[in-house]
Parts: structure tokens; C-alpha cells; sequence
């Protein structure tokens, strides 16, 4: 299973550049999509980390509180080289509080404590936005004609990098290798790296979707009996005949084509697009089959992702980004078609 391969959307340009030359170069901020009401048991923290992992951050959260780990939720993970703000919670019923400003962590900042009376849950999150820099360009020739295209027709929602695992000693992807060995019948015991093995298979399947459809031809021009999911929800449809009307709502971005996170049960697409998703599985029944297995079920993600709120600006060999993405999506899918992530190691995060 390789990650190197997948089609772009555009023509590359060929440019290089320096990524995350520090950690302010990619700066992150989480969009909740509610606000806490200021009464509950639940405090949530609104907190700058710098260099942090954000499981290791909770860690530290939960051992400053003297509370047991579970206590202690957040809605996502965020990289850990970039500068981000992000929401933790703290389960303490009652009156009691803690004293933050005592909360002494290299490279985390607590800005912000308040209640809330619901646990922040992961997933909960309606999308992050970035403020990116990109550095020492060797050419910007082409790059605000493609930021233009990007904006007016966005780009394929391939899973980024860290979803496999980057590692120095396979190309691959860390978890990609630890999946080869699921497939192959090995027991994966420590239970995170497990879900991790999981995860980056599935990811990697729903890659492949994408990358098929763009040697068809049809990333962004619907089959008959394509699944259409609707904006901002996970709610879908089957469009069995693409009209006028399913067309328009697609111009619009009221809906979104969509490919399957594989799992047990039946495929939602019909005719075209049916047939196409399982000539796609044939070529895959390992894969497939382990999927199955473990007890997943089938589920839709959309295929085009746009960027909102796409800013820009051009200093130099230096190039500023600022968008936001809704959760579950990955901001390298937008840098990829605009500079060599592959071929210069930016995907590393």
C-alpha cells in the first residue's frame, strides 16, 4: 500500500518551499460550533499548545487535576508541530475549580476556563482554521491561478499524510505497516496503536476511491446513482437519475458527491456509480474483507473538499494561506496542489 501515487487535480507546478519552518509557520484554531453556557460539570479550557501532541497535553491536564485520564476529553487531535488553540474539558461536578494560572506546561497557555454542563465529545468540531506560511518558494509563477481554482472548484478530500504515519524508514506510513499485519492475521494488542492500523486502512481504501475516480475522470462530475451527502451534516441521499436539479445543488455546494468509508453491509450507491464502487472493491478483497470483519459499518465521506474564507497574499518567495476546513479534513490536501508536499517532506506533520 503506497501514498505517493494519488492524482492531483491540477497540474503540478512544481514549486518548492519551506513548510512549518516554525511552529507559528502553521498555526491552527479549533471551530467548536457551540459555546459553553457557563454552568455544569464540566469545565472546558481554551488552550494555546505549542510543539504539543495533544493526547500528551491531556496527559498533563489530567495529572495537574489529580483526576483520572478519562476526566479529561478533547473533540480532536491538532498537530503537534504548529501553534493551536483548541478546547479540552475537565469533568468536576460540583463547586470546586482549580487554579490554572498554576498549570505549568512548556509550550501550553490555558486563556480561557468555563462551564459547560456537556461533555466535550470527540467529533463535536465544525471545522478549523488555518493560518499557514510557506517559505523560500523557487517560483510563484502560477500560484494565484491556482489558488483561484482552488477557491472556485476546491479539491479531491484525500486523507493527508499523518493519517498513515510518516516515518523515515518506510514510505508508506507507520500505520500502514502496522495494518499490513492485521490483514495478514498478526494481533495488533496495544489498543491504541490498533485503532490507529484501523483507521489509516480505511482511510487509505477511501483514498483509492479518489484516486479512481480522477483516472475516470469523474472526481467532480456525478454517476447515475451516486450517494450525495448533504452540507454540513452526514446525511445522504442516492441521486438515481442526475438532473437539472441535482446538478444546480451541486454548483451551489448544497450537496457533495461522495465515496464509501468501507465497512459491513450494503453499498447506498445504485446503478452507475454502484457498479463502479464494486468493480472498485473487487480489486481489494483483502482489504475489503478486514474491514468487514472488524465490524465497521458502511458510511459516506464527500470527495471535493473547499477551502471557505480562502485568503492569500504573495511577499517575495513567501506565500500566506489563511482558510478553515470542516473537521475531519486536512489542510495538505490544499497545499498539495499548490507546491511539492511530496517531493520536499512538507506532508510531515
Amino acid at each position: 500500500m503506497q501514498i505517493d501515487h494519488w492524482l492531483h487535480q491540477y497540474p503540478k507546478l512544481d514549486i518548492l518551499g519551506q513548510f512549518k519552518a516554525s511552529a507559528e509557520d502553521f498555526k491552527v484554531t479549533e471551530i467548536l460550533g457551540y459555546e459553553p453556557i457557563g454552568e455544569g460539570e464540566h469545565i472546558y479550557l481554551w488552550v494555546r499548545k505549542t510543539g504539543l501532541n495533544t493526547a500528551y497535553l491531556a496527559e498533563q491536564i489530567a495529572k495537574f487535576t489529580q483526576l483520572p485520564l478519562r476526566a479529561v476529553t478533547y473533540a480532536g487531535r491538532k498537530d503537534k508541530h504548529a501553534q493551536t488553540e483548541q478546547w479540552f474539558s475537565v469533568h468536576l461536578p460540583g463547586k470546586g475549580e482549580f487554579d490554572w494560572a498554576q498549570f505549568n506546561e512548556s509550550g501550553a497557555n490555558i486563556l480561557k476556563s468555563i462551564r459547560h454542563n456537556k461533555k466535550l465529545r470527540t467529533g463535536v468540531l465544525k471545522g478549523n482554521r488555518f493560518t499557514i506560511i510557506l517559505r523560500q518558494l523557487s517560483s510563484t509563477t502560477g500560484i494565484d491561478k491556482r489558488l483561484r481554482q482552488i477557491k472556485r472548484d476546491g479539491v479531491p478530500n484525500y486523507f493527508g499524510s499523518q493519517r498513515f504515519g510518516n516515518t523515515q524508514h518506510d514510505p508508506r506510513g507507520g500505520n500502514l505497516v502496522l495494518a499490513d499485519k492485521m490483514i495478514n492475521g498478526e494481533a495488533i494488542r496495544n489498543r491504541n496503536k490498533r485503532s490507529m492500523a484501523i483507521s489509516a486502512l480505511r482511510s487509505w481504501l477511501f483514498n483509492e476511491v479518489l484516486h479512481s475516480r480522477l483516472l475516470k475522470g469523474c472526481l467532480d462530475k456525478p454517476l447515475s446513482g451516486d450517494v450525495m451527502q448533504l452540507a454540513g451534516s452526514h446525511s445522504f441521499f442516492c441521486a438515481q437519475q442526475i438532473d437539472d436539479s441535482i446538478s444546480e445543488r451541486i454548483k451551489q455546494r448544497d450537496i457533495y458527491l461522495s465515496a464509501p468509508l468501507w465497512g459491513e453491509g450494503q453499498l447506498a450507491s445504485e446503478s452507475e456509480a454502484l457498479q463502479f464502487e464494486q468493480e472498485f472493491a473487487k480489486q481489494h478483497p483483502m482489504i475489503t474483507q478486514t474491514l468487514e470483519g472488524l465490524g465497521l459499518r458502511q458510511e459516506r465521506r464527500a470527495i471535493n473538499l473547499f477551502p471557505n474564507e480562502l485568503e492569500w497574499s504573495l511577499a517575495n518567495d513567501t506565500l500566506k494561506l489563511s482558510f478553515s476546513l470542516p473537521a475531519g479534513t486536512f489542510a495538505t490536501s490544499i497545499l498539495r496542489e499548490v507546491i511539492n508536499v511530496e517531493d520536499n517532506n512538507l506532508a510531515k506533520t
